[in-house]
């Protein structure tokens, strides 16, 4: 039999896929579940059984996190990547790593196609494909779900029918979770207007008291929390956890998907938003000016393609380079404040801080220069407008 990979979540769409992949289209079925951060033991033991009671040959489960860390979490960070300047790329990021890994073990074993559950409207049937079709454009593409329009009453029908026989309700919220953020989508994320109600988000309120906690970087990395030190990963979890308990990190972002229509989405990203920020401040500190600039310029465009599915565009690995370089003096520790639904920055410490006093403190004291240095300097400065204004007899009342 024709091999075909799926890339399996357990849930209703890919469950169909399985079945009528064999049934219909009579391919040995592969599942794989690429975790990215989501999955316990007891659901990935949970899927794996329901995967070969549906009738798969094989299932692995990929724990890619640490790697996924490094090849991409890593320079979201180094480019403080908000989209829209609000959304970290939770699921999107995601989607583009797992479609690599599914692709990569469908080359591994010899797959002749490979699947995934993606619909028609959606940008992760982009971020699939674009992978996909990158790495292997031998492999063909097979997508069910997509290719016949099916509605979810039509799946769970199709199931019944072949002896399929799980509950299949529909949540009132689609929850995606991950090491990077958990995405929320519900009636309310369908309308321009309504919030999510706070019972939607996975966490809840459990701390009021407020709380500091001390990030440790080196060279732009999290290596540390409170003095004590881990890999990176293991210090995104346990601040997800640390701050979770005070309900930080929600937001809803609204912005334009890849197939040209406007997009809302709910999301719950404490790490990932405290993260960030606390390394944006920390290189306000420690960058200069135009070091700063240029990385907003180029982090944009990296988080934009990123976003779109376009990770393999080498592009990509060239902004990588310039924003690996920038993180040389970006080392130090960041305090910040936990509280009730927010957080505060409160300060840095780094041997690289550029607001090193031997050299003046702003609107205080001048020590590395004279008043008449001050006074030849804004004279210079002013040259290009007053020589403008002059020649053009400009009126400014």
């Amino acid at each position: 039999m024709k091999k075909i990979v799926l890339a399996y979540s357990g849930g209703l769409d890919t469950s169909y896929c399985i079945t009528y992949l064999q049934k219909e289209l009579h391919y040995e079925v592969h599942t794989v579940l690429i975790n990215t951060g989501g999955f316990d033991s007891e659901e990935l033991s949970a899927i794996e059984k329901r995967a070969l009671e549906l009738g798969s040959s094989n299932h692995i489960n990929l724990d890619i996190v640490d790697n996924y860390y490094e090849k991409a979490i890593k320079y979201l960070v180094y480019g403080n990547v908000l989209k829209n300047n609000t959304y970290p790329l939770s699921v999107s990021a995601e989607r583009v790593f797992q479609a690599i890994e599914a692709v990569k073990y469908a080359k591994k074993i010899g797959a002749n196609a490979i699947s995934h559950g993606s619909t028609g409207a959606g940008n992760d049937q982009i971020r699939f494909d674009l992978i996909f079709q990158t790495i292997a454009p031998e492999i063909e593409i097979i997508t069910p779900i997509r290719d016949l329009k099916l509605s979810r009453q039509e799946e769970v029908a199709y199931l019944q029918k072949n002896g399929v026989d799980y509950s299949w309700e529909k949540a009132q919220y689609s929850i995606n979770k991950g090491i990077w953020g958990t995405s929320v989508g519900g009636k309310e994320t369908l309308t321009s207007s309504e919030p999510l109600p706070d019972s939607a988000y996975p966490s809840q309120l459990e701390k009021t008291t407020p709380e500091k906690v001390i990030l440790h970087f080196e060279k732009g990395q999290i290596v540390g929390i409170n003095n004590e030190f881990d890999k990176p990963s293991a210090n995104i979890i346990k601040l997800e956890k640390l701050a979770n308990a005070f309900a930080i990190g929600r937001d809803i972002h609204v912005g334009d998907t890849i197939i040209g229509i406007k997009g809302r989405v709910g999301f719950e990203a404490s790490a990932p938003l405290i993260i960030i920020k606390a390394h944006h401040l920390l290189e306000k500190h420690t960058l200069g000016k135009w070091q700063q600039y240029w990385k907003e310029q180029l982090a944009n465009w990296y988080g934009m393609l990123f976003h779109e599915g376009q990770f393999l565009d080498p592009v990509m690995r060239n902004i990588e380079v310039f924003l690996e370089d920038t993180q040389k003096m970006v080392s130090g520790t960041v305090t910040v404040t936990l509280k009730p639904y927010h957080f505060s920055l409160d300060g840095i410490t780094s041997p690289h801080d550029l607001m090193d006093s031997k050299f003046g403190q702003y609107g205080e004291v001048n020590n590395a220069w004279t008043a008449d240095d001050a006074k030849g300097f804004i004279k210079i400065l002013g040259n290009a407008q007053a020589i403008y204004s002059h020649v053009n007899n400009v009126d400014y009342d």
